[in-house]
């Protein structure tokens, strides 16, 4: 078993990859590997995935024993975070004597899902990892390896992360599956999560909470067109996904959705003094409405650039450079936090980063 003698000393793309859950996520990710040539096995918790699984090239077998006798380089967890502790708790032993075996996983949640690693005895083995790819379907019947084009990973390192896992970890996200990489940290990940998918998830559900209470809400629902349809995507989702995500990651999101109730409600009261009598108080609250439609208009700016007809990029927006065992985790921090995303390793321990979400 090849998982017994420890992580392969290059850090080299995966030659085997192993998947824990065939659902949306995991499904897609199996298909996507197969896809671009890589051995893939897997297990689900119910078996109905594997008959059209196999014939797509994935083998499955029937406990995660026989996933671990295997030997994959890597395991990437990707079913659902209830199920985390049991699973963990199953691979502990299994993974004792395969201790070459990168653990990895899909989570939108990474402190949690660390804390479960690290309860179960497992975490010098684990590399956290989060794709930004998905939509409101669920299921094996949904899998596609399209959605995972151009996705970007969210990779989180924490000082004690050994080097050889996450650089197997990296290359299996930009080698293997063909997508972009960004190193953060577990408490770091979890807040821009929650802002940008956790609290919107609740906000979108909200709206259509507030039209299904509406007495017209059979006109409205006639009338959504485009921007309706854009703004509550997401509310579509199974409820109970949803509902644990959010969960997870509660207090983030319990902070953003205070601040963004207050943002709301000053533009009720804006509103609100607009109709009233004074001249002057009303010309307040017209400019104070104006501050709150083009507060974010750097946001605007970023996405109008990428909006623009494709030109060559510049020199400076693609860029090498190279690190050190001890300073890998702080200078890839710091291209995260510049805009940067990990295109390529260009050796050990170089890598071509691009400038990609600087706003």
């Amino acid at each position: 078993m090849t998982g017994g003698e420890g992580p392969r000393p290059d850090g080299a793309a995966p030659r085997l990859v192993g998947i824990v859950g065939l659902g949306l996520i995991g499904g897609s990710l199996a298909r996507r590997l197969v896809g671009r040539g890589v051995a893939v096995i897997a297990w689900n918790h119910r078996p109905h995935p594997y008959e059209t699984a196999e014939r797509d090239g994935i083998r499955c077998v029937e406990t995660l024993a026989d996933l671990v006798t295997a030997a994959p380089d890597v395991i990437v967890l990707c079913n659902p975070l209830k199920a985390m502790p049991a699973i963990l708790g199953e691979l502990k032993p299994l993974l004792a004597a395969a201790p070459g075996i990168t653990l990895t996983d899909v989570g939108s949640v990474k402190g949690m899902v660390r804390d479960q690693v690290e309860a179960a005895g497992l975490g010098e083995c684990y590399v956290g990892a989060h794709p930004m790819a998905g939509n409101e379907l669920s299921g094996w019947e949904a899998a596609d390896p399209h959605l995972y084009d151009d996705a970007l990973w969210a990779i989180t390192v924490t000082p004690g992360t050994d080097y050889r896992r996450f650089l197997t970890v990296a290359r299996l996200i930009v080698e293997g599956v063909g997508d972009r990489v960004i190193v953060l940290d577990d408490e770091t990940h979890d807040r821009a999560a929650a802002l940008i998918s956790h609290m919107p998830h609740v906000v979108a559900t909200a709206m259509i909470n507030t039209l299904v209470a509406d007495p017209d809400r059979n006109i409205a629902a006639a009338l959504a067109a485009g921007s309706w349809r854009d703004m509550t995507r997401v509310a579509l989702t199974d409820p109970d996904r949803t509902r644990a995500m959010v969960e997870e990651d509660a207090e983030n999101v319990e902070r953003l959705l205070r601040d963004m109730a207050a943002r709301l409600l000053d533009a009720a009261d804006l509103l609100r003094d607009g109709r009233a009598r004074s001249e002057a108080v009303r010309g307040h609250a017209r400019g104070g409405m104006l501050a709150f439609f083009t507060e974010g208009q750097s946001f605007r700016d970023y996405k109008a650039r990428g909006r623009a007809p494709a030109t060559p990029a510049p020199a400076h927006d693609t860029r090498e450079f190279s690190y050190g065992i001890d300073d890998w985790r702080e200078l890839l921090l710091a291209s995260a936090r510049r805009g940067e995303h990990v295109v390529a390793f260009t050796g050990e321990h170089a890598v071509r980063v691009e400038m990609r979400s600087a706003v």
